[in-house]
């Protein structure tokens, strides 16, 4: 009997396979229907003329067990095809992952974070655990118990890099039995050399997204407060040579920040940074979030931003965050869940006003 409380990983899970006579067929066969939420009998071959028997007679307790691993609390349907749904672990915890239109999925990977993003709803509770490599997968799961999933994203709860075994255990798996193309797997990061070192390394290699949001290194310590202290410069040098290595390009995020980083020394400093480079620049108006001095710009200047940024050669994307529709940044439905009890939160857009009080003259324009 496992002790609940702990985590599952995905190594865990094949040892005990093992120890039910299961051998890498058979392993692989409960995985696959667990990963692809098929009932424990489709297919050809039946698991009672297949399976080992103690295998079998111990199947519908551990597909039980599996489907406890991640159970949905709440969703939250957008206006873009998106949802955000709440997802219940087993010791009673939750995480939010994100159905993304077109058949993408974003996870988490910790309950909280520890990174401390100053506009990020997530770091403000700090890290509260690790998620186990099979509590990621079982959010995949859950997902396709909806709909078909054939992209998935790390860029939910959680500095992936901080639970990086788990991440790339699980990365392993979505890339072979979760039948998801490798650069359909992203793996997101403020930027960690644990990670450009072992990803390489990978059997899986996943593209890479880096979480950029300015481009200069003091204002970058006070957004990130407790990321590993690489310079913007850096933390570049290390994504191209990673891209360059794997043939995807990098995905640079940038939460636009109103008054903070929205400003023409920053448009200058991306040309400067990132011309030439293997990359794309996602710009992301930022999700309001109660409480925190942080606003959204005006569309209108987004879109700006973006088109002076493709004049001058930066290949330049401006993203709807999934979920502005309904206030659920990330870590806002959680945080709303435990406030409040509620299983379902009101559907309205905040408006934008004036800039954060916070940082007044960084990239003001």
């Amino acid at each position: 009997m496992r002790d609940n409380a702990r985590p599952m990983q995905l190594s865990e899970l094949r040892q005990r396979l093992t120890a039910l006579g299961a051998g890498p067929l058979h392993a692989q066969r409960v995985l696959r229907h667990w990963l692809h939420a098929l009932p424990a009998d489709a297919g050809r071959r039946k698991p009672e003329h297949h399976f080992p028997k103690a295998l079998f007679g111990a199947l519908p307790a551990l597909r039980e067990e599996l489907a406890g691993l991640a159970r949905l609390q709440a969703e939250h349907p957008g206006e873009d095809g998106s949802a955000r749904l709440l997802v219940a672990l087993r010791d009673g915890q939750t995480v939010e992952s994100v159905r993304l239109p077109r058949g993408g999925l974003c996870v988490s990977t910790q309950v909280g974070c520890a990174v401390g993003c100053a506009f990020c709803m997530t770091g403000t509770g700090g890290l509260l655990r690790q998620l186990g490599s099979a509590e990621i997968l079982a959010q995949v799961a859950l997902a396709r118990a909806g709909r078909p999933v054939n992209k998935v994203v790390f860029m939910g709860m959680g500095e992936p890099a901080h639970n990086l075994d788990a991440v790339l255990e699980a990365i392993e798996l979505l890339g072979t039995v979760g039948g998801i193309g490798h650069k359909n797997l992203v793996f997101s990061t403020v930027g960690d050399d644990r990670a450009f070192e072992a990803l390489p390394r990978g059997a899986v290699k996943p593209a890479l997204a880096l979480s950029l949001h300015t481009t200069k290194p003091d204002l970058r310590e006070q957004l990130l407060p407790r990321a590993p202290r690489l310079t913007p410069t850096e933390l570049v040098e290390r994504a191209e040579a990673y891209a360059r290595a794997t043939g995807y390009p990098v995905q640079y995020q940038w939460t636009l920040l109103y008054g903070v980083n929205d400003g023409d020394d920053e448009i200058d400093g991306i040309v400067r940074l990132l011309g030439g480079r293997y990359g794309v620049l996602n710009l992301i108006p930022y999700n309001a979030v109660d409480g925190l001095p942080f606003q959204r710009p005006a569309w209108e200047k987004a879109a700006d931003i973006a088109r002076r940024l493709h004049r001058q050669g930066i290949l330049t994307k401006l993203r709807h965050s999934a979920g502005q529709d309904v206030d659920a940044g990330c870590g806002q439905l959680r945080a709303r869940s435990l406030d409040t009890g509620e299983r379902v939160v009101a559907l309205r857009r905040r408006a934008v006003s004036g800039p954060s009080p916070l940082l007044p003259s960084a990239g003001a324009p």
